[in-house]
């Protein structure tokens, strides 16, 4: 399996979050991402916010800098 990770970064928020999360595995990338989004942006721990998390993965290490998307 190849590394994985998730950025906060590619994603609007009120806080610009600048956090990015890698990991070996799915499951470890996913728990990971799962405290950061209940501890940090007050989510709720779900079934539905893990698949939407889960949706989010990409393949290889975040890039040092991300263009970042406006809030809405």
């Amino acid at each position: 399996m190849t590394r994985q990770y998730v950025d906060c970064r590619e994603f609007p928020s009120d806080m610009n979050c600048s956090v990015a999360i890698a990991a070996d595995t799915d499951q470890e990338l996913l728990e990971a991402a799962v405290q950061h989004a209940v501890a940090v942006h007050h989510h709720e721990d779900s079934p539905e916010l893990r698949q939407q998390i889960r949706q989010l993965f990409k393949e290889g290490t975040p890039p040092m800098a991300v263009s970042r998307k406006q809030p809405a």
